[in-house]
């Protein structure tokens, strides 16, 4: 365990409320078991899953304040829906506040609720691993994508996206046009690929 981890458990627990601590708890274990699996590092992912929401003890319109205050660009479907500030913020707080210097760890966090086309190993453990963590009940198929999560990684990442996607639809929710990017990336990428065949004798 990377040294840092308990103190940075010790200072959320103060800042975040105790449903959302308790989420990033269960983060940080899911990307850790996630990273066992795909053979990525341990320490990497358990921090990233650790503060990926470590800016969510702020409210919306907070977070769009202080994004402005240090000059992080807000674009048009972040300031309809503010709430996704919340990522890009978390990763300038975990740079400046927690001194995680790691740029790999660094974009984890900033991509964790929207995704991005050409998604880096550990972009993918942090975005799945917050959907399908242990205290997660309200989304649809969780069963299903905590198995395919630990078979097949991508299409894990397509079928999250998709179904959200889906559902920010039907409820005529504000929909960021970074998910649709990356969506769309990794169908075209799925289609792209050799199917695989099983091995002959």
């Amino acid at each position: 365990m990377n040294d840092r981890i308990p103190e940075i458990r010790k200072r959320l627990k103060k800042k975040l409320d105790p449903f959302r601590y308790e989420h990033s708890l269960s983060v940080s274990y899911t990307a850790a078991a996630l990273a066992m699996r795909y053979g990525y590092d341990l320490d990497k992912a358990e921090l990233a899953g650790l503060l990926h929401d470590c800016a969510r003890q702020f409210d919306n319109d907070m977070l769009y304040e202080k994004c402005l205050e240090k000059g992080l660009e807000v674009t048009e479907d972040e300031e309809k829906n503010r709430i996704l500030l919340h990522a890009k913020y978390g990763s300038y707080m975990a740079a400046h506040k927690y001194g995680i210097e790691d740029p790999e760890i660094l974009s984890a966090i900033t991509y964790h609720t929207t995704g991005k086309p050409d998604m880096s190993l550990l972009e993918k453990i942090i975005y799945i691993a917050d959907y399908i963590e242990p205290r997660r009940n309200k989304a649809d198929n969780l069963e299903y994508m905590r198995q395919l999560a630990f078979i097949d990684l991508d299409k894990a990442l397509i079928e999250i996206m998709t179904g959200i996607l889906y559902y920010l639809e039907k409820t005529h929710a504000s929909i960021d046009k970074q998910t649709e990017k990356a969506c769309e990336y990794y169908r075209k990428d799925s289609l792209a690929k050799p199917e695989k065949t099983a091995p002959q004798n």
